[in-house]
C-alpha cells in the first residue's frame, strides 16, 4: 500500500472514456503515479489552454473516438472540485468527475506545510504515516515530523561540527532539496546552538553551490595544516598557499578528517564537486610516494597524468554502481549525466597509453549505459512532457518556469540563454574557463531532457514556444517563428510585447554590441537570446569529441559567454543557462537513397510524412528506431539512428545530433548569479 493505491483505484479501463479530474495539488501528475496511469491504459491531458486544449482534444482524440477507438482520457484541472463547472460544456456532459487532495492522503499534518514538498517526497511521508500514525499536528511539528521521517534530519542530534557536515553533505552530495519553509526551520533550531553561531547557516543549508564553494575555500587551509603535521617535505602550491587565508568568514576549521565526513570526501572530488590542490615537495621522493595510502590523496594534485588515470580508473567503476535501473525516476539520470560528461572530459585528457589500458572498462560502462538509457527512456520519457514546470524536467517547461519566478519578482528581469547544441561536456571545459575569467559567478547546475528527436526546430522551437512541437505543426521544420511564439508566450503570461526580446546568430564580439543595444532598453523584462557558436562549431568538425572540446575552449577563451553574462548581471537580469541538444560522435551506417520523401534528411534522424515511408527505409536499416509521435504532430514520424550510429557511409564519423543518446537528450540547466561571499 502507498498514497498512489487510493488513486488508482478509481481508475479501470473502459469504465469511462473521459474521465474528469479536480486535481489542485499534482498527485496525478507525479513521475510514478503517471506511469501507474498510463499502464492501466489512460492518456492524461492537462486543461490549462482551452484554445490549446481543444486543439489537441479534437484532434488526438475526439476524433479517433468518432471512427470508433477506445481510448480511456484522463483531463485534468489543477484547481479545487469546485472548479470543475469551468470546463467546457461538452466535457462535463461525457466525463465522469473525480477529485484528489493531499488532505485526504494525510488529515493528521499541517497542509501547508506537506503542500510544499516535492511530490517524490510523498512515498517517504505515507510510509512514515502509516508506521508512526501522528495525532494532528501544527505547522512546526509537521515540519519536525517531515524534516526527521523523509530527510533524516534530526536537528536535536546535531551537536559537533562534524554532525552537521555529515547532514549537509549527504544533502548536497545527492542533490536534495528542500522547501524554504522547511530550511528556515532546521537553522531555527540549528541557531539554538552556540557552536554554530558563526557559520553562514543561511546559504550553505539551502544553496549546495554556495555549501561546495564553502568547502572549497577552507579545503586548502586544512590541507596545509596536515601537511605541517604529517610531512616535512610536502607543502602546498605558491597559489593555492595565498588562498589559505583568504576565508571569507570567521568559521572554525572545518573537521575534514571527521570519520563522518571523510566518507563523503573522496566523492566530491571524484565527480568533481570539490578541486584538488596543489602539493610540492621539497624533499627527495615524490610527493606521490609519501601520501598515496592516504584519505587526502583524492584532494591533492600530485602528478597530473597519474592523477587523471586514478581518478579516471575510480569514476568509470563508480558509475557503474550508479547507473540507474529501468524504474528509475528521471532526476536520477540527470544526475548521472553528469558524471558520465566528467568521465567523457577526464577520458580525452588521457594519454593514449591510459586509455589504451581502461578502454575495456570505460566501452563496457558506455555500452551498458547506452542500453540502460534506452530502455528507460522507451518506458519513461512519453509522461515527462506533462510533469509540472515547478522544477523542469523537460525544455518547454523552462518558460513557465521564469514566468512564476517573474509573478512573486514584479520588477525583477530574466534572460534565456541558449547555447545552441551544447552538450554537457562541453559545459564542463565551458565552466571551468567561466570560472577562471570571472570568479564572482555563481553558478547552479542542473540538467534538463531535450526533446525527441533531437534537432534544432523541435526541440528549441518547444523550448522558445513553452509548449510540446504538437502545437505548432505548421513550423515543426524550421525555426524562423521562434521570436513570434517567445512573444506570444509572455504576452499569454501578462508581459507587454515591448517588454520581450529575442536575438539570434550570437558568438563573438560583434553580436555582443547589438545584445547591448537591444538590451540598452529600460523596457525590457524579458529576454530570448540564442548563441550558435557551438552548434556551428560542430556541424564542421572532423576531430570528433576531443576537437569538440578543444574548439569550445578556445572559443570560451575569447570572452565573449563572460561578457554576455556580465552583461546581464549589470542589467539586473537573473540569468538561465541551457541547450537545445547535446551531440555525439556517431559512425555511418549507411545512407538511405529516399530521395525527396523524407521531410528532415539529418545524419541521427530522417522524418517522415507517414508511418509507411519510414517502416520502408526502417527494414532497409534495422539498428535505426521507429520513435513514436510523443507530443510530436500526427504528421511527423521520425526513424532515429541506433546507438551511436548516423545515417552516413558506412565506417565514416561526425559530431551529430538528432537521436537518443545520454549526451544528445540532457542538456545543461545553469541558473547564473553574481556569487556573494
Amino acid at each position: 500500500m502507498n498514497w498512489r493505491t487510493h488513486i488508482l483505484k478509481e481508475f479501470t479501463p473502459q469504465v469511462a472514456r473521459l474521465t474528469l479530474v479536480a486535481d489542485p495539488d499534482g498527485l496525478l501528475v507525479e513521475e510514478g503515479m503517471m506511469q501507474a496511469i498510463r499502464e492501466r491504459g489512460f492518456e492524461l491531458l492537462t486543461y490549462e489552454d482551452p484554445i490549446a486544449f481543444r486543439f489537441v482534444y479534437e484532434s488526438r482524440y475526439r476524433s479517433h473516438w468518432d471512427a470508433g477507438a477506445m481510448t480511456d482520457l484522463v483531463v485534468l484541472l489543477n484547481s479545487p472540485v469546485q472548479h470543475l463547472n469551468r470546463l467546457p460544456f461538452d466535457l462535463l456532459q461525457q466525463g465522469r468527475q473525480l477529485s484528489f487532495n493531499l488532505g485526504e492522503l494525510f488529515p493528521n499534518l499541517s497542509y501547508p506545510v506537506i503542500a510544499t514538498l516535492d511530490r517524490a517526497d510523498l512515498d517517504a511521508l505515507y510510509q512514515a504515516q502509516e508506521r508512526y500514525e501522528p495525532e494532528p499536528l501544527g505547522d512546526h511539528a509537521t515540519k519536525d515530523f517531515v524534516l526527521r521521517h523523509v530527510f533524516q534530519i534530526a536537528p536535536e542530534l546535531i551537536e559537533q561540527p562534524s554532525d552537521l557536515l555529515r547532514v549537509l553533505l549527504r544533502r548536497h552530495h545527492q542533490g536534495q532539496r528542500l522547501p524554504k519553509g522547511l530550511d528556515d526551520r532546521f537553522i531555527q533550531l540549528l541557531r539554538q546552538n552556540q557552536q554554530f553561531e558563526e557559520w553562514p547557516l543561511e546559504t550553505i543549508v539551502a544553496d549546495r553551490t554556495t555549501f561546495f564553494a564553502f568547502l572549497q575555500e577552507r579545503w586548502p587551509h586544512f590541507v596545509g595544516q596536515w601537511l605541517k603535521a604529517n610531512s616535512a617535505s610536502l607543502r602546498l602550491t605558491p597559489q593555492d598557499e595565498l588562498t589559505t587565508d583568504a576565508t571569507t568568514h570567521p568559521v572554525p576549521e572545518l573537521p575534514f578528517d571527521h570519520n563522518d565526513v571523510r566518507v563523503y570526501i573522496d566523492n566530491l572530488f571524484l565527480e568533481g564537486f570539490l578541486k584538488p590542490v596543489g602539493v610540492l615537495n621539497d624533499g627527495d621522493s615524490g610527493p606521490a610516494e609519501k601520501i598515496h595510502s592516504t584519505w587526502i590523496l583524492a584532494g591533492l594534485h600530485t602528478d597530473i597524468e597519474a592523477d587523471r588515470t586514478h581518478r579516471s580508473a575510480r569514476l568509470i567503476k563508480s558509475l557503474q554502481q550508479q547507473l540507474p535501473v529501468l524504474d528509475a525516476r528521471n532526476q536520477a539520470w540527470l544526475a548521472f549525466a553528469h558524471g558520465w560528461a566528467e568521465l567523457v572530459v577526464l577520458w580525452h585528457q588521457l594519454s593514449p597509453e591510459t586509455r589504451t589500458q581502461q578502454q575495456l572498462a570505460f566501452d563496457a560502462l558506455r555500452d551498458k549505459m547506452d542500453a540502460a538509457f534506452m530502455a528507460w527512456v522507451e518506458k519513461r520519457y512519453s509522461g515527462l512532457h506533462s510533469l509540472p514546470a515547478t522544477r523542469p524536467t523537460m525544455l518547454h517547461h523552462l518558460p513557465r518556469h521564469l514566468a512564476h519566478e517573474l509573478e512573486i519578482d514584479h520588477k525583477g528581469k530574466v534572460a534565456l540563454v541558449v547555447l545552441d547544441g551544447l552538450a554537457l561536456d562541453q559545459w564542463v571545459i565551458l565552466r571551468e574557463v567561466l570560472a577562471q575569467q570571472n570568479p564572482e559567478l555563481g553558478l547552479r547546475e542542473e540538467s534538463i531532457f531535450a526533446w525527441l528527436p533531437t534537432t534544432t526546430s523541435v526541440s528549441r522551437q518547444a523550448l522558445f514556444a513553452g509548449k510540446p512541437p504538437i502545437f505548432f505543426p505548421a513550423t515543426i521544420h524550421m525555426t524562423g517563428k521562434e521570436p513570434v511564439l517567445w512573444s506570444q508566450f509572455w504576452v499569454d503570461q501578462g508581459i507587454a510585447r515591448a517588454e520581450v526580446a529575442y536575438l539570434k546568430g550570437l558568438g563573438d564580439d560583434e553580436s555582443l554590441a547589438e545584445v547591448e543595444r537591444q538590451l540598452a532598453d529600460p523596457k525590457i523584462r524579458v529576454a530570448g537570446l540564442v548563441v550558435d557558436k557551438v552548434d556551428r562549431i560542430m556541424h564542421g568538425m572532423e576531430l570528433g569529441t576531443a576537437g569538440m572540446h578543444n574548439q569550445v575552449k578556445q572559443w570560451t577563451e575569447r570572452g565573449f559567454i563572460t561578457k554576455l553574462l556580465n552583461e546581464l548581471l549589470d542589467r539586473g537580469f537573473g540569468i538561465v543557462i541551457t541547450s537545445d541538444h547535446g551531440n555525439i560522435e556517431a559512425t555511418g551506417c549507411g545512407r538511405p537513397t529516399e530521395g525527396a520523401i523524407a521531410d528532415l534528411r539529418g545524419e541521427r534522424v530522417r522524418v517522415y510524412p507517414n508511418d509507411a515511408l519510414r517502416r520502408t527505409v526502417h527494414q532497409q536499416y534495422p539498428i535505426s528506431i521507429e520513435w513514436p509521435a510523443v507530443g510530436l504532430p500526427d504528421n511527423y514520424f521520425p526513424l532515429l539512428a541506433g546507438g551511436r550510429s548516423a545515417f552516413i557511409t558506412s565506417g565514416q564519423h561526425l559530431v551529430g545530433h538528432g537521436g537518443i543518446s545520454i549526451e544528445e537528450l540532457i542538456v545543461p540547466l545553469v541558473f547564473v548569479e553574481r556569487r556573494v561571499s
